[in-house]
């Protein structure tokens, strides 16, 4: 939404800038990096999901799932909203987080994701960038602290871009298939 201010040196209407361009711009690159972790995804079995690509086990489904509950459920309901006992449950199954429950299909774990991101995004809306999170969960991070949304926001982003670039490499040795398309050192 665009606003006018009038200046007092000349009387004339001026477009201003919204008070939300900063959290707009990493609310925009935020949100391409969760489109990068599903779009990277797409067209692949459930076998191909659940395959494991490293020696520690995780599959891309996994990834998802730990997107799912260690970032977009943690950080924004958790830590910025402060919704009780987020930092229980991340303390009580972070290696659980990395798994993906018996009986819990591709589809499930993928709709998981999306609810998260939705209710992260509610939890966006009302917030203010400098403000303080709501929660810091000092049982795990008892010396570190993120100060106000914007640091929470911007170490989100990073982890979850981190985390689309782990998925490019797992999905480009599952069958080739890379975001861009093609061979990238192509010429």
């Amino acid at each position: 939404m665009t606003m006018t201010v009038t200046t007092e040196q000349t009387g004339r209407s001026v477009p201003s800038r919204p008070a939300s361009v900063e959290l707009d711009a990493l609310k925009a690159a935020l949100d391409h990096q969760r489109e990068h972790v599903a779009g990277i995804l797409e067209g692949l079995t459930e076998e191909e999901l659940r395959r494991p690509m490293l020696p520690s086990g995780w599959s891309c489904l996994a990834l998802v799932r730990h997107l799912t509950l260690d970032v977009e459920q943690f950080w924004f309901a958790g830590v910025i909203a402060g919704e009780p006992d987020v930092a229980g449950q991340l303390l009580a199954g972070t290696e659980a987080h990395w798994c993906v429950p018996d009986g819990m299909n591709a589809a499930e774990v993928f709709a998981d994701y999306r609810t998260a991101i939705a209710r992260a995004d509610s939890v966006l809306a009302d917030a203010d960038l400098d403000q303080e999170p709501a929660a810091w969960p000092v049982e795990i991070w008892p010396s570190w602290r993120l100060p106000d949304v914007r640091r929470i926001l911007i170490h989100v982003l990073t982890e979850v871009a981190c985390h689309s670039g782990h998925l490019d490499a797992a999905r480009e040795l599952i069958d080739g298939t890379t975001w861009l398309g093609g061979n990238p050192y192509a010429g």
